[in-house]
């Protein structure tokens, strides 16, 4: 199977950029499935259900959230009638939504997605590792679901390793999100799940993690909001990771990073050049 993830949305900058690109790179890479982070689409915070709908048509097959999944009041209404749209599975019990889905990819394999909240420098939320594990245990990999991939929304790089292995070898693979910044360090682990501690954010990154850079700089040198912040409006890379899954065991041969457009150097997926 041939899996893609593209890290956090942001702004019309971020949307921009990946529906222009990921209607490309489905025919280019012949991709079986996608997964694109949102939590960040509409103006930075949250998401819409238009933008929801936008990105699943322009070929994302679910879409994750994470700490601003309800920034955009709304959500808490229309996520129960989109079941491609996924909050953090570690809210309390009650909250609107869903936090893992079982969708079909385009080969036939069906693909449990599971969204997760980190607790290191965050909101407290009940217990990822507890939260995922139950869940996986539920629908373990080839018996209820053919690939397991995990968008851990997380601030510490620590918090996401010591998850990866603790879940090595019962997952397709487990990317990181929430800090906008793609580190070098995908990989596969020693028991087949594919990693990265952060694939990076779909965005202008002359900026802030995202925002226009003066009221940030302003409230680190006064401590005094000035003004709300602002997406950046520049020219957008799009970042990813790609995971190769083997389709008789589920767990990942191999995996690359995929960065396009704007200020980032670029970086395509090799082990699929020849597609």
């Amino acid at each position: 199977m041939r899996f893609m993830f593209l890290g956090d949305v942001v702004g019309r900058a971020g949307r921009k950029a990946v529906l222009d690109a990921l209607p490309k790179l489905r025919v280019k890479y012949a991709l079986d499935f996608v997964v694109v982070n949102g939590e960040n689409a509409a103006g930075g915070f949250g998401i819409t259900e238009a933008i929801t709908e936008e990105l699943l048509d322009a070929g994302a097959d679910c879409v994750t959230l994470g700490n601003h999944a309800f920034d955009q009041k709304d959500t808490l209404v229309f996520i129960e009638r989109q079941p491609k749209l996924i909050r953090p599975l570690n809210f309390p019990k009650g909250t609107p939504g869903r936090g893992a889905g079982l969708y079909k990819a385009r080969n036939g394999a069906e693909v449990l997605v599971i969204n997760a909240l980190g607790r290191i420098f965050m909101t407290e939320l009940d217990c990822p590792f507890r939260a995922i594990d139950a869940e996986i245990t539920a629908c373990k990999l080839k018996k209820g679901a053919d690939a397991i991939f995990i968008d851990f929304h997380a601030e510490a790089t620590s918090e996401k390793q010591g998850l990866a292995y603790f879940l090595d070898g019962r997952v397709s693979g487990v990317a990181g999100t929430h800090t906008h910044s793609p580190t070098s360090d995908y990989r596969v682990l020693p028991h087949g799940t594919a990693y990265q501690s952060d694939v990076g954010m779909c965005g202008d990154y002359n900026s802030i993690i995202g925002m226009d850079t003066d009221e940030p700089v302003n409230r680190f040198i006064t401590r005094i909001p000035r003004g709300r912040f602002e997406p950046a409006e520049g020219p957008a890379t799009v970042c990813g990771l790609c995971i190769d899954i083997d389709d008789k065991t589920g767990l990942a041969t191999r995996t690359e990073a995929i960065r396009i457009g704007g200020v980032l150097s670029p970086a395509e997926p090799r082990m699929w050049a020849t597609a």
